[in-house]
């Protein structure tokens, strides 16, 4: 049976849906609203205790102000959001084009530590399609970032793939490689579950920096030496390099548009990933954006 080629349409949530927590580093409680969007918006937050004329921040690779721990974006007025590559993980994962992220404080809620309490809210509005084509960067040559023995890099490919490997001393965590299927249904199932994680030796030393004050057991993976601290353990044996998978997927949105290309890290982390985004848009010859004609039956399968 013969299948007509279709472009698939620009996506937007068919009404807004909210979330209240607090922020990881800061600890101080927001509420967060993910709310449709008009096509060709990309993702835009919206600080709503601020003057309105003040807040919206572009979610792009040339707004991010940190990348300690989490990314960080803000505007020229002064007002930024910080740790929001989770909840961009979770609606590039889902096939979203447009959306605001309104937010009443100065970071995304952290909740669980994953991207999937943001993939059930996506789930329980749904999706709309709009009257626009949706835009994607093909990746035409290779682009790298290095910093000593830290590497991401962006291969041309079809479709999106990311093989990501990590490597520490802890023997809770060792030496860890994945690739994964970036499609939505793969995004779904075998990253957007796996949390945050991090020290306990290092807790201390964060929070006099005012980092990781509203880190817990419950909305992170905790390891002391090489043992887990959380109670119920592990959701996968490399929850770890998945979740590193997750940070790619938010920090990579920043782009501006889905990417059709092979993601390739060792030992990244949001630096590389951001200096890797802007390295992509510095370089005109690595890339182009494109309109992507898809096989329906392929389109039905991926889940888009």
């Amino acid at each position: 049976m013969k299948h007509e080629n279709i472009c698939q349409l620009q996506k937007t949530l068919k009404k807004s849906a909210s979330c209240i927590g607090v922020g990881v580093h800061t600890g101080v409680r927001a509420t967060l609203t993910l709310a449709p969007a008009p096509a060709d918006t990309g993702f835009v937050f919206i600080r709503t205790d601020v003057l309105p004329r003040e807040s919206r921040i572009s979610a792009l690779g040339s707004n991010v102000t940190a990348t300690q721990l989490g990314t960080s974006i803000a505007n020229e007025f002064g007002h930024s959001v910080a740790t929001i590559e989770h909840v961009l993980s979770a609606l590039t994962g889902m096939g979203v084009d447009n959306a605001f992220i309104e937010i009443d404080g100065p970071e995304v809620p952290i909740l669980d530590g994953s991207a999937e309490p943001f993939i059930e809210l996506i789930q329980t509005v749904g999706l709309a399609s709009q009257d626009a084509p949706r835009n994607f960067i093909e990746i035409l040559e290779p682009i790298e970032v290095k910093d000593g023995a830290k590497i991401a890099r962006l291969e041309p490919s079809e479709g999106f793939t990311l093989d990501v490997s990590i490597d520490f001393d802890s023997e809770a965590i060792g030496l860890q490689r994945a690739v994964f299927d970036g499609t939505k249904n793969g995004f779904v199932r075998d990253i957007a579950p796996a949390r945050t994680f991090g020290f306990l030796h290092q807790v201390e030393a964060l929070r006099a920096m005012g980092l990781s004050r509203g880190g817990s057991l419950d909305n992170a993976v905790v390891i002391d030496g090489d043992k887990i601290m959380n109670e119920g353990g592990l959701r996968f044996d490399d929850e770890f390099v998945r979740h590193k998978a997750l940070d790619a997927v938010g920090d990579l949105a920043l782009a501006g548009y889905p990417i059709l290309g092979k993601y390739v890290a060792s030992q990244s982390g949001h630096a590389m990933n951001v200096a890797l985004v802007k390295a992509l848009m510095a370089n005109q010859k690595a890339y182009r954006v494109v309109t992507q004609p898809v096989n329906t039956r392929l389109f039905a399968a991926a889940g888009l």
